[in-house]
């Protein structure tokens, strides 16, 4: 016991004079930022005044402005945040007493470590706590810490420099199984024939952008992936489906009636016969056992996201998330416009589908230009609506076309419709014809293709 008294009565571990010299430091040169953005974030300052501090060191270089004493000021002055750091007084202290820091990045390692044993403090804290409460199964309260344990652990692995060697080296395998094209790792496929054949199916870490204009189909064509994938015979993979546009009912009664070939106006109206009906149940059964989420969260921000797609991870083998759509979510922050808040949100997807190890599906809007084209309606990278960044950001950018929107009069094209693959960092470029069933709201594979065409460029 006295032990433990005096453990609890210390001070959490910091230190002060490192954290002052350090943003000290980036003051009289701010190239020092760029040498310890990528280790260190504002929480891991002790005191409340350099977690501002540096926070707003990072807002002045994202929008490509000097770092500075007179800049700092006016970003924090402009966020009322002058008075609770001290004011200009205890900007100009920071380099007092400033030692030479030539190994600058030696600063930044304590100034981690330090936080690091203060999130294990607080961890173990609340273990405590919880502990001592005796509310809880000591089962889910090992669970609790073994969780935060972890992400504690991956918050302090980043990504280094890596040579050939060492890449094929750490290459289960060696290198034989590195260049054998049977053992790479593959996809999830999506069931579409065609598509799985040229994308090698969804990769983990990538960004797969798919975007349509209203009523084309873009919802339909992500649920049909999402059933395809979460109720397949052999090795069926989680599917997490975050919609901010329809309720979960709403999904789940079209996703029923897509896989029950069932006609979503005669399920509404409630004019159904015994082979419809037995169909959805089968359809229904499926579904339920298949380990496919839905959430309908209105305003769902990355946040969010990253916590019930983390979760949701450590106890599922998850194979997709899919967003729709883009257009709906909400940044954190602030932002001058909707260009920036939408590329915030892309580039923010991207980087939780590396860091998660996940492909993530996101619908997307596209803007009128397809509509007031002459001619040709098909939809160009340059149609996706609100930002340029979504382009740049995606791995993967398909557009679903339907012809027969434009030109109902045309029998031809009913039941048609064309998956065009415009951007793809990793393989070819082109269309793929798929069919559509309107009143299932489903979409098929073509059979095969007509011996004289070519699908792809």
């Amino acid at each position: 016991m006295p032990v433990r008294e005096s453990a609890l009565d210390q001070a959490l571990p910091d230190n002060i004079d490192v954290e002052r010299f350090l943003l000290g430091a980036i003051l009289n040169n701010e190239t020092a930022y760029l040498q310890v953005a990528g280790t260190l974030a504002p929480e891991d300052f002790s005191l409340e005044k350099h977690k501002r501090i540096f926070l707003r060191m990072g807002d002045l270089h994202e929008r490509g402005e000097k770092i500075d004493r007179g800049t700092l000021y006016n970003e924090l002055a402009d966020r009322r945040e002058i008075e609770s750091i001290g004011g200009m007084s205890y900007l100009v202290s920071l380099d007092d007493g400033l030692p030479q820091l030539h190994h600058i990045e030696s600063y930044a390692s304590i100034v981690k470590e330090k936080a690091l044993l203060r999130r294990i403090i607080a961890v173990s804290q609340d273990t405590i706590n919880r502990c001592l409460a005796s509310g809880e199964n000591p089962i889910d309260i090992m669970g609790a810490v073994e969780d935060a344990l972890m992400k504690l652990g991956d918050g302090q692995s980043k990504s280094t420099l890596a040579s050939p060697a060492k890449i094929i080296s750490e290459y289960e395998g060696g290198i034989n199984a590195f260049l054998d094209v049977s053992k790479r790792i593959k996809g999830t496929a999506t069931g579409f024939l065609k598509f799985d054949e040229y994308t090698g199916g969804l990769r983990e870490g990538e960004l797969f952008i798919l975007a349509a204009r209203p009523s084309m189909g873009k919802t339909a064509l992500a649920l049909n992936m999402a059933a395809n994938i979460a109720t397949r015979r052999t090795n069926p993979r989680g599917v997490a489906i975050f919609s901010l546009e329809m309720s979960k009912e709403s999904l789940l009664n079209r996703l029923i009636c897509s896989a029950a070939s069932v006609d979503q106006s005669k399920f509404r109206a409630g004019y159904l016969n015994a082979e419809e009906r037995h169909a959805l149940h089968e359809a229904t059964y499926r579904l339920v056992e298949s380990p496919l989420y839905l959430d309908d969260t209105s305003g769902i921000n990355l946040m969010d996201i990253h916590s019930k797609v983390r979760k949701l991870q450590a106890e599922q083998d998850l194979g997709l998330v899919i967003i729709d759509y883009l257009q709906l979510m909400q940044g954190r922050g602030r932002f001058e416009n909707r260009v920036q808040e939408v590329s915030s949100l892309s580039r923010g997807l991207k980087l939780m589908s590396k860091e998660l190890r996940v492909p993530f599906l996101v619908l997307s809007q596209l803007s009128r230009a397809p509509e007031t084209r002459t001619g040709d309606h098909r939809p160009m990278l340059s149609d996706l609506r609100e930002s340029g960044s979504i382009e740049q950001d995606a791995d993967l950018v398909a557009f679903i076309f339907r012809e027969e929107v434009y030109r109902p009069d045309k029998e031809s094209l009913k039941g048609t419709a064309e998956l065009i693959l415009s951007k793809q960092r990793n393989g070819p470029t082109g269309t793929i014809k798929l069919a559509f069933l309107n009143k299932f709201t489903r979409f098929e594979n073509l059979s095969t293709y007509a011996e004289d065409e070519a699908p792809f460029e």
